[in-house]
């Protein structure tokens, strides 16, 4: 029987906690020489008093001796550390040293000769004229150039005419805002700006509002009857 420390209760062998109280049961062992139950960490059995600490075996019987190498120790290896021999520098290469080159001066002869050998690449800018022609009188107009809007009729106080027809024949029938010419780039268009008698490109009348592409020979007349006609040129 196994009595529990705690309580005193008396529990069957082989328990491992007490079956009153469940406090863990001490381990139990058998007694060498009479074979009672005693703890295992007892010192003497309570029923013969045998020592039970003889019967313990000791650490240093129970490990045994390890057996020695048979092999003879292997001798140290000792380790040179091997530095690359030094390499001796090759000498500098002794370099010539060559005169400064002496810049030549080409003589007036040769800078002439140079001169004369080269192509003339001259880029002349072909400046594009463009002019009435005044059927009636057979009198030329040269239009104005450098400006995007050129002005045609007769004199007045709100917008000057830059063609003026004041001084050709039935001049009468042209207004004194009759159309305009405007220039975009070498292109010239013409554009009736509400004159009273209208404008007429080959016999056909232009709309206000509308215009016309103007190419040589256009032929362009002021005003109804074809009184006052001229002809559109480029030179």
């Amino acid at each position: 029987m196994i009595v529990c420390p705690n309580c005193d209760h008396q529990n069957p062998d082989g328990a491992m906690q007490c079956e009153a109280c469940y406090t863990p049961l001490p381990a139990m062992s058998y007694c060498p020489n009479c074979g009672a139950s005693v703890q295992s960490d007892s010192t003497f059995c309570g029923q013969c008093g045998y020592n039970l600490q003889s019967e313990a075996v000791s650490p240093e019987s129970e490990i045994p001796n390890p057996i020695p190498s048979q092999s003879p120790p292997t001798p140290p290896v000792t380790v040179q550390s091997l530095a690359p021999e030094p390499v001796p520098p090759n000498p500098p290469t002794p370099v010539a040293m060559s005169a400064p080159l002496k810049e030549e001066t080409p003589s007036e002869d040769t800078a002439l000769d140079w001169e004369v050998s080269q192509p003339l690449n001259v880029t002349r800018l072909q400046i594009q004229t463009a002019s009435l022609l005044h059927l009636q009188t057979n009198q030329p107009i040269e239009i104005p150039q450098g400006l995007s809007v050129i002005h045609i009729g007769k004199p007045n106080e709100r917008v000057p005419p830059d063609i003026d027809v004041s001084g050709f024949p039935d001049s009468d029938i042209v207004s004194r805002i009759h159309g305009d010419i405007r220039v975009e780039g070498d292109n010239y268009y013409i554009e009736d700006t509400g004159s009273s008698n209208g404008t007429y490109i080959n016999h056909a009348p232009l709309l206000p509002g509308n215009r016309h592409r103007l190419r040589p020979g256009d032929r362009i007349a002021l005003g109804k009857g074809d009184k006052v006609t001229f002809i559109f040129q480029l030179s």
